[in-house]
């Protein structure tokens, strides 16, 4: 019993440390896709002031999940490593050319902001996809299908629906911290990755509704699929009624429970049809010493995030 214990204990630190990285990295990776629809150069210096503060905090909390992953499971760790390599490589040197684009635009001659807005869009546009269809990847159960599965109906599905749920946040971020024209575009469009949102979630779910209808034989599965429905009526109603903060809460909070509804439904599975989480559990000690550090890691890293919000709280103007 402490050994089980220990694992799912183990297995929901990561998945706070997987989503946290969703909710704060994602609206970044958000607004770095909407500067497609923005083309004026002052408008794109707007947005990407909104998120030059913060990214990099942003994204230790993928440093903590890719750790986290070798230490407290390193058998699904090699397993999911040596099946999803290409994808995975693909989608960090998205990162690391997003992160090119945004720190050296500050730092190199005018005439080389629309090359940099350029790299920092499409980088963000292929990280965004990378990630969502590496969860198809897993959640479908294809990662022993090829190097080149990702690209099949199922996993490129997922990967399009987090795309649209990211610019959804980025729409709703934008709204908030920008002072300027931008807000008025920003609005419209976020009516429509909301329908995109919805639209390729009801997809995803009628090509493989396993996970959902094991998550609705369990209670906890009942609640999050009622919580979803009060929540999208509370976001239409901040988005008919123009308040962005409450917006960008309830579209992170309405992602919060698809990923809680993901986990109810493929529970105990880690590596669904493979591995549970207690057999791909490091040793008890292990994992004790490791939850450890995780205790004392994880509140500075939230309070750092903080800060950071906090000290670059002024909209954009």
């Amino acid at each position: 019993m402490i050994a089980l214990s220990l694992a799912d204990i183990s297995a929901a630190t990561l998945a706070v440390s997987l989503l946290l990285y969703l909710l704060l990295d994602g609206t970044d990776l958000g607004v770095g896709m909407l500067l497609f629809c923005f083309r004026d150069a002052d408008s794109r210096r707007r947005l990407t002031a909104t998120i030059l503060p913060i990214w990099d905090a942003n994204e230790t909390w993928l440093v903590l999940l890719a750790g986290g992953m070798l230490a407290l499971f390193p058998l699904a760790y090699s397993s999911l490593f040596s099946a999803i390599y290409l994808p995975l490589f693909i989608m960090l040197l998205a990162l690391v050319l997003r992160a090119v684009a945004l720190e050296y635009r500050g730092h190199v001659a005018p005439r080389w902001h629309r090359t940099l807005d350029n790299l920092h869009q499409l980088s963000s546009l292929v990280a965004a996809f990378m990630q969502g269809a590496l969860a198809g990847l897993v959640v479908g159960n294809q990662t022993q299908a090829g190097p080149f599965a990702w690209l099949t109906l199922y996993p490129a599905l997922c990967g399009f629906g987090l795309i649209a749920a990211y610019l959804l946040c980025g729409c709703c971020w934008i709204q908030w911290r920008v002072r300027g024209p931008e807000i008025r575009l920003a609005h419209h469009l976020a009516w429509l990755f909301l329908v995109l949102s919805l639209s390729l979630l009801t997809a995803i779910n009628l090509l493989d509704s396993r996970a959902l209808l094991q998550a609705w034989q369990r209670p906890p599965g009942r609640i999050a699929l009622l919580l979803m429905l009060l929540t999208l009526a509370g976001l239409l109603f901040a988005m008919a009624r123009r308040r962005p903060v409450l917006a960008l809460m309830l579209s992170l909070s309405l992602i919060t429970l698809c990923w809680g509804l993901l986990i109810i439904g493929l529970y105990p599975w880690l590596l669904p049809g493979r591995l549970t989480i207690q057999q791909a559990a490091a040793a008890p000690a292990t994992q004790l010493f490791l939850l450890g550090g995780y205790a004392l890691i994880l509140p500075v890293t939230l309070a750092y995030n903080s800060w950071a919000f906090w000290v670059f709280r002024a909209r954009v103007r």
